[in-house]
């Protein structure tokens, strides 16, 4: 049975925490060559909160939302280890960021689920935002 899962926001890392978080973003394929420490450190900072998942000292998933601090956000990043995936992490991951920003006052929360993983987010009370279709500036990557 796995152990506790721990759940911490931050708002900077340090040269170990960087590297344990960039090993995540490689997982997900979010990690292109030309990316560095020191700009996944400004990321870090520049959101309106950065949550990590560990279970075990060992960093299994993450999560962060942007927002204008007042009454948006867009949740993005969360990703968990492919062994994790069922723990129940990603859910945590989810209800942390939804409960850290109406804690701050923000009402609308979105986020643009990707790889089939609509119903992953249906099941923490998400849909779809009807009239709306999500689009990337061109030349932009995902």
């Amino acid at each position: 049975m796995p152990t506790r899962l721990k759940l911490r926001f931050i708002k900077k890392a340090d040269a170990a925490g960087l590297k344990r978080i960039i090993t995540l973003y490689r997982a997900q394929g979010w990690w292109d060559r030309s990316d560095t420490p020191r700009k996944l450190a400004r990321l870090i900072k520049g959101s309106q909160c950065f949550l990590l998942a560990e279970r075990d000292g060992r960093l299994i998933g993450m999560g962060r939302a942007i927002s204008d601090g007042v009454s948006d956000a867009y949740i993005q990043d969360v990703a968990v280890l492919k062994e994790e995936r069922g723990s129940g992490a990603g859910s945590a991951l989810i209800k942390a960021l939804v409960k850290h920003l109406k804690a701050s006052g923000i009402k609308w929360i979105g986020l643009i689920a990707q790889d089939n993983s609509h119903p992953f987010y249906a099941r923490l009370g998400f849909s779809p935002l009807e009239q709306a279709r999500p689009m990337l500036s061109k030349g932009s990557h995902v």
